[in-house]
């Protein structure tokens, strides 16, 4: 059984396994194909790949003749017919792309689509990921911001800590709630699931609550759609914050759908200049009317940073738990022999497989 590692296009930096993952796997007695280069951007090199047991093939021999292919984001070109593609292909937005795979006869998983259970914590590519990004949009926010995060008391004066809002408290919103707090900045945090309220509270920020929320309880650990009386209030209570907010922190993303808008052009105009918002859901289209993935947007006088890929900037260690997300993964339809059957009634296997 040969797993292949294809090489991510720019500006994409991690990479499906790095060598240490590779060392581990070939133990089980799979073998791992590499495509030149792969590592390099996540600081791992052929001669690394190769130590660890891999060996070195080109991206055409890989699609055409390894058993299942790595590939972070969709590759230019389909696998052969058979193979097994496993990454994170947003397929919920991109129908039409999977259609094209599959029709050639593609088995694809889709790891964005794993459901949020116990059982499945080892695989979540989407925690692993989320948890990095939530740590670098607090640095990217002190490093966009223009004042100091603690508060300091000096012979010149005092200087009042940064207020932080974050907005969802997922795995990104609690990591930016723990490194805000390590920063001294004082952190108000909302989410439409009272349930994480301990969390948040535990981590020393504040949990702001608006009532009436769609219970999320059945959704899989995913955001859901709430009513419209509901997205009001919701506003309403979120001005508030924003208003007095220097730094706002933005996560809110619903599966296969365009991201919500949380933070309104009237919301901005409020907020005071200089102050800095980090969207991470800029991919989907941001929760601002004005956020534009990859690129950092002033409006108000307000730096809007829109990056959907903040894990990228530590590829290393992105890399590294992405890798054994997949092998986990993997694990679950690769027997002890090498031989791939996956479950078709595996609850993880089905709610990742395209189409599902």
């Amino acid at each position: 059984m040969v797993v292949g590692v294809l090489k991510e296009k720019s500006p994409e930096t991690r990479v499906s396994l790095l060598a240490e993952t590779v060392a581990a796997v070939v133990k089980k007695g799979w073998q791992v194909w590499v495509e030149p280069g792969a590592g390099m951007s996540a600081f791992c090199t052929d001669q690394s790949y190769m130590d660890a047991g891999a060996h070195l093939h080109s991206a055409e021999e890989i699609l055409a003749s390894a058993d299942i292919v790595l590939s972070i984001h969709r590759p230019d070109k389909s696998p052969a017919a058979g193979r097994v593609l496993v990454g994170m292909y947003q397929s919920l937005l991109h129908p039409a792309e999977m259609k094209v795979l599959t029709d050639a006869g593609v088995v694809v998983f889709s790891m964005e689509r794993l459901p949020r259970t116990t059982r499945a914590q080892s695989m979540d590519v989407l925690s692993s990921q989320a948890n990095i990004a939530g740590y670098k949009a607090v640095l990217t926010a002190a490093n966009t911001y223009g004042r100091y995060f603690p508060m300091f008391m000096t012979a010149a004066g005092s200087i009042p800590p940064a207020k932080m809002l974050i907005l969802g408290a997922g795995v990104a919103g609690l990591q930016a709630i723990a490194t805000g707090r390590r920063l001294g900045a004082v952190v108000e945090v909302f989410d439409t699931r009272p349930a994480v309220k301990e969390e948040v509270m535990s981590l020393g920020g504040k949990f702001v609550e608006v009532e009436g929320a769609a219970d999320a309880s059945t959704a899989g650990g995913y955001a859901v759609e709430q009513t419209e009386e509901y997205k009001q209030r919701q506003q309403a209570r979120i001005a508030e914050s924003v208003a007095k907010s220097d730094i706002i922190i933005t996560t809110a993303q619903i599966p296969g759908k365009k991201a919500p808008i949380l933070i309104t052009e009237d919301m901005l105009g409020a907020m005071r200049t200089g102050s800095v918002i980090i969207d991470l859901a800029a991919a989907t289209g941001g929760n601002t009317p004005f956020t534009k993935d990859r690129e950092t947007v002033v409006h108000y006088g307000v730096h809007i940073v829109g990056d959907g890929n903040l894990p990228a900037t530590m590829p290393y260690d992105a890399s590294r738990l992405y890798g054994k997300n997949i092998v986990n993964f993997l694990s679950l339809f690769i027997d002890k022999d090498g031989h791939i059957d996956p479950d078709r009634d595996d609850d993880l296997v089905k709610g990742t497989r395209v189409p599902g």
